[in-house]
């Protein structure tokens, strides 16, 4: 484990005060100890589809309802080593903690070049999850002959400066200013003449069948989000009998008890059909994230109106938990993920219905 996490230069006063840089060594901490656990075999977190991966989605649940920041990064350096498995690369060694940078909005992005000695990175990476924290990182780019996945060896954490010129990668300062899923350290990173090894060949990582896999593993995180915002009602209605606050815990368990479910059941069909040959993974995929999505809008709202404004107030755990939770299940593309589906739906292969 690093003995220490550089912060970014802004964070100290990113927010007006001390709390960005806060939740970013507070999340760091956790990934890297959660990390660490994981390589010494005190925390199990099996690869997706080999039989247990309802014990995968579970040890992710747990991490996001302690903490979502520390989720969001632990569910990185877990798919990332599913990703080097399931494509053949070089696996993942102890002390390394991995990213799995792969957002690619509208704008620039990276662009690999081949030339004598190997493959370089070059451009702008937009969200990357644990920029201080990640020694490696998985990231896509653009070659001439496509969209590429390589493996990278970030530098950062080692404590370069990040105005220092030259190769490398570098945090960009002042691009992550969330309050929600501050802890994240999600900012931009400028690649410059970043030495990298192809893992898989041209779209490579969006063909493969755990692409899928890892979608549902990131809603096993909302679920465990959506669990934490929820301790708050259920301990108002442990305190207290009231009718309204009981009609406001039922509805919020329903919703829960359904989303638990629903992943128990896509972890099941995950290790019938690792490979995908029936088709259906990118339908389950896109069902399991809706629904889970829903599912933590819902519990958000019950939560909110049945305890008002006092938790939000005066409880810094719950409100971080609302807050992290409201910024991260937008990684669900709300109408457009739901008119993919519905594309699926009714125009899809009949075997993946």
């Amino acid at each position: 484990m690093h003995d220490a996490i550089p912060l970014p230069a802004d964070a100290e006063t990113s927010d007006g005060g001390g709390s960005a840089a806060l939740a970013v060594r507070r999340a760091a901490d956790r990934f890297t100890r959660f990390v660490d656990a994981v390589t010494a075999g005190t925390v199990e977190a099996p690869l997706p589809g080999g039989g247990r991966t309802s014990a995968r989605f579970d040890v992710l649940s747990a991490v996001a309802e302690d903490d979502l920041c520390a989720a969001r990064l632990a569910e990185g350096h877990l798919d990332a080593v599913a990703i080097l498995a399931e494509l053949d690369g070089d696996p993942v060694a102890p002390g390394q903690y991995w990213g799995v940078w792969a957002a690619e909005p509208p704008g620039s992005g990276l662009t690999a070049t081949r030339g004598p000695d190997g493959w370089v990175l070059n451009g702008l990476k937009q969200y990357c999850s644990g920029a201080h924290s990640c020694t490696h990182a998985l990231v896509t780019a653009t070659a001439e002959d496509g969209r590429r996945l390589f493996a990278v060896r970030t530098g950062i954490p080692e404590g370069r400066p990040e105005a220092e010129a030259g190769p490398g990668c570098t945090p960009v300062p002042g691009t992550w200013r969330a309050i929600g899923m501050a802890g994240s350290d999600s900012p931009d990173i400028r690649f410059t003449d970043v030495p990298a090894t192809p893992v898989g060949g041209v779209e490579a990582y969006l063909r493969r069948p755990g692409f899928h896999h890892g979608g549902v593993g990131v809603a096993a995180c909302w679920y465990g989000g959506a669990r934490a915002v929820a301790r708050v009602l259920f301990t108002r209605a442990e305190q207290r009998a009231d009718p309204f606050t009981d009609a406001r815990v039922g509805a919020v368990d329903l919703r829960l008890y359904t989303a638990g479910t629903v992943l128990r059941r896509a972890a099941e069909e995950i290790d019938l059909d690792p490979l995908d040959k029936a088709g259906a993974a990118g339908l389950r995929a896109l069902r399991v994230r809706a629904l889970v999505g829903e599912v933590c809008s819902e519990v958000l709202d019950h939560v909110g109106r049945a305890t008002g404004a006092g938790p939000l107030c005066h409880d810094e755990r719950h409100a971080r938990a609302v807050t992290d939770l409201g910024v991260y299940v937008r990684q669900h593309h709300a109408e457009r993920d739901l008119a993919a589906l519905g594309g699926l739906v009714a125009r899809g292969p009949e075997e993946g219905r």
